[in-house]
């Protein structure tokens, strides 16, 4: 009599990294938090929302709702407090032509024969369409005395341009760290897996990238290019940020290129592309993840920086480093709520990608615990 006995197939490293993230609860809620800006960052992108950011909706510095209406009235009152030599309302409305005066002594000092040749005034046209959006203007729009998060000295949503600041600085993150953990990576296993005269060129490159500090170097690199944009952006931070993943997976690739698994794959006439790639690189895919996650933050602080000193994106983009850029000036004025939701929105999705890839780095080697 024959027993057939059954062994179960052993779970692989990522189901048990996934069991092990389970039960972590402050991870899980990280892990919502950041699925929650994700999910803001395509509503963003897609036009379902913020997709107005830039229409003036409010009057200038309008205050928060929540801070109920005694600001706001206070804020009307003095905008409607009189002034001294204040024009009226209709000539508030009107645009003034600066020709009108010259015009009218030319035609009283011109010639009885000259008297039917008219003198065109070239801002005729252009006044006149001023007039007009003026009076469409102020009879189609009334802009609201406060806004739910506020409004900046334009009269922007404050809510609506955090939300599109989240859009454009998670793109930048997420973008920039995706090219320089995949230049770290490919660096990385060329110079651990081969080794000699490649090792030591990589390594070459790395201590001059190094050797300047970080934040100098990408204002040094913003400064020399002096364009602004988004896509200037991620690429100084992807072409300068590889440096720290290049060193973990140059060790990693140095270390298990000795190892059993990889002999054995030689052994049966594996390349070295695949041994590199698709025997070594499963085996470290970990540390990758990890270094993404970290540079994803890293990035993000880093545009802010960037926007803030006026060399991150284009006037035409907000992100948070632009909101606080702005929030600069009024806040000497005592209007804190631009400044107050950049910065909220960031700290909360910092502080949620930390945490998250502390809970990763945990569940996917519990030795570091």
């Amino acid at each position: 009599m024959t027993t057939a006995t059954s062994h179960a197939e052993s779970p692989g490293l990522w189901v048990l990294a996934w069991r092990r993230f389970r039960h972590d609860r402050v991870g899980l809620v990280s892990f919502d938090i950041v699925l929650f800006f994700v999910a803001l960052m395509a509503a963003s992108w897609t036009g379902l929302i913020a997709s107005d950011w830039a229409r003036e909706v409010g009057v200038s510095n309008a205050p928060p709702t929540f801070t109920g209406p005694k600001v706001a009235s206070a804020r009307l009152e003095h905008a409607a407090a009189p002034e001294p030599l204040r024009r009226d309302k209709s000539d508030e409305s009107a645009a003034v032509d600066p020709l009108a005066g010259v015009l009218a002594e030319i035609r009283a000092s011109r010639p009885p024969a000259a008297a039917d040749t008219e003198i065109v005034d070239p801002l005729a046209d252009v006044l006149a369409e001023i007039r007009g959006r003026s009076g469409s203007a102020s009879a189609d729009e009334t802009r609201a005395a406060t806004l739910i998060f506020g409004g900046d000295k334009w009269g922007r949503d404050v809510l609506k341009k955090t939300i599109k600041g989240t859009e454009t600085s998670m793109f930048v993150g997420l973008a920039a760290a995706a090219l320089a953990a995949l230049l770290g990576t490919v660096f990385g296993a060329l110079a651990g897996y081969y080794g000699r005269w490649i090792d030591d060129f990589f390594n070459w490159f790395y201590s001059v990238f190094t050797s300047i500090p970080y934040l100098l170097l990408i204002l040094s690199i913003a400064a020399v290019l002096n364009q602004k944009g988004t896509m200037t952006v991620i690429l100084i931070l992807g072409l300068t940020g590889w440096t720290g993943i290049f060193r973990l997976i140059r060790a990693e690739y140095m270390k298990h290129k000795v190892r059993e698994y990889v002999q054995a794959a030689d052994a049966i006439g594996a390349s070295h592309m695949r041994r590199m790639f698709v025997h070594i690189f499963p085996n470290v895919s970990h540390v990758v993840l990890v270094q993404l996650s970290l540079h994803v933050v890293l990035f993000i602080k880093s545009e802010v920086v960037l926007s803030f000193l006026g060399f991150g994106v284009g006037v035409d983009t907000v992100s948070w480093g632009s909101m606080l850029n702005e929030a600069q000036t009024e806040l000497l004025l005592g209007n804190w709520w631009q400044l107050a939701a950049a910065t909220a929105a960031m700290a909360m999705l910092v502080t949620a990608f930390g945490l998250l890839t502390d809970a990763w780095r945990d569940a996917l080697d519990p030795k570091l615990k």
